[in-house]
């Protein structure tokens, strides 16, 4: 019998925060039970990555529990910084580090440092690390000094979707992020003031809840620019709801300032969206090209306001150049990997790591 403990945060099934890795977490979880896995969840609660000492007593006891031999699946958040609390059991347990992406965003130099310094002590105990995406895998052997072959690659899984009808003018922006300053919607606020001559429309999908200051901030940015009208904020939305958003859109905008993967990209490659986005982490990688080696959309820096306005002003205004990255995305659109082959990845993992047992 494969059975495999998974330690994720109690929010993963909280429908205010569908983040990527809240849905790559109940993915796997689904499709490694379909696939013959017995997966048994523990949801361990706190402030994660960040824990209180309640937290970290929650997780003391989870692992406790466990018999010796256990193969257990931990999300990054709970494992990056408490390795005094795995080290104990790294002897006993297959550890193996579900990493989404590394630790450290918006955090002041002190602070960062000692995080990461955390999260490479708990790497290096690890039997084994999925990485979500090449870019991470990466990063981790140049920062953490990681051996490659103790990391694996399983980059999110792709559902198939119809593909969106689209308008004559491309005026039907879509940003679907958590707003937070990760995010960067202060940036693609910038962005769209420099175009607030043309038609448009924008439409801003994710959780509210996670930084009231920064949209609060972001409400006076918009209102001092004239714009607060032409951008609509729906917060979260999942399953049909979100299905329609991507349906009655043009083009994905996104500004991030740090992106592991990117899952919304390849999302809206499904449904034949191009995406106008920053050249950060993987985002590049889950763009893609298609078979004639075109990308489906356009890359700018990140916290260039300028640059991604004027990639916005050039969509909205060149009619040809529409047309070739709609036809980049219908394309890049048919070679898109799905969940299955998402979790044959990680289920290749974790039987290895198991027969290492033995």
């Amino acid at each position: 019998m494969r059975i495999v403990h998974f330690l994720v945060p109690d929010n993963i099934h909280d429908p205010h925060r569908p983040s990527g890795g809240n849905v790559y977490d109940r993915r796997i979880s689904s499709e490694l039970r379909t696939n013959g896995w017995t997966l048994i969840e523990h949801a361990i609660p706190g402030s994660w990555p960040l824990p209180d000492p309640a937290a970290s007593v929650a997780l003391r006891e989870v692992l406790a529990g466990l018999p010796n031999d256990a193969l257990v699946l931990l999300d990054g958040l709970i494992a990056s910084t408490v390795p005094d609390v795995l080290a104990p059991h790294a002897s006993r347990l297959r550890l193996v580090i579900l990493l989404h992406m590394p630790l450290g965003d918006g955090l002041a130099t002190d602070e960062l440092n000692a995080v990461r310094t955390r999260e490479r002590a708990t790497l290096r105990i690890a039997s084994a690390i999925i990485a979500t995406s090449t870019w991470t895998k990466r990063w981790l052997c140049e920062q953490y000094a990681l051996q490659p072959d103790l990391i694996h690659v399983a980059a999110p899984g792709t559902d198939a979707a119809a593909q969106a009808a689209g308008t004559t003018t491309g005026s039907e922006l879509l940003c679907v992020a958590a707003v937070t300053p990760l995010k960067g919607h202060d940036v693609l606020l910038a962005a769209l003031e420099t175009i607030s001559d043309l038609s448009w429309h924008c439409s801003c999908v994710g959780s509210l809840q996670q930084d009231l200051q920064f949209i609060h901030r972001l409400g006076r940015q918009a209102r001092a620019a004239g714009i607060d009208h032409r951008v609509h904020y729906s917060g979260a939305l999942q399953g049909a709801d979100l299905a329609r958003a991507y349906a009655r859109a043009d083009v994905l905008v996104l500004a991030s300032r740090r992106e592991s993967f990117g899952m919304v990209t390849t999302e809206a490659l499904a449904r034949g969206l191009p995406v106008i986005t920053t050249a950060v982490g993987g985002i590049a990688e889950a763009l893609g090209h298609d078979a004639d080696d075109s990308v489906p959309g356009l890359l700018v820096p990140p916290d260039t306001p300028r640059a991604l306005g004027a990639s916005l002003r050039a969509w909205l205004t060149d009619a040809p150049l529409r047309r070739r990255l709609r036809h980049a995305a219908a394309q890049r659109r048919a070679t898109l990997s799905g969940w299955s082959i998402t979790v044959e990845q990680i289920s290749q993992v974790l039987t290895e790591t198991a027969a290492r047992l033995r």
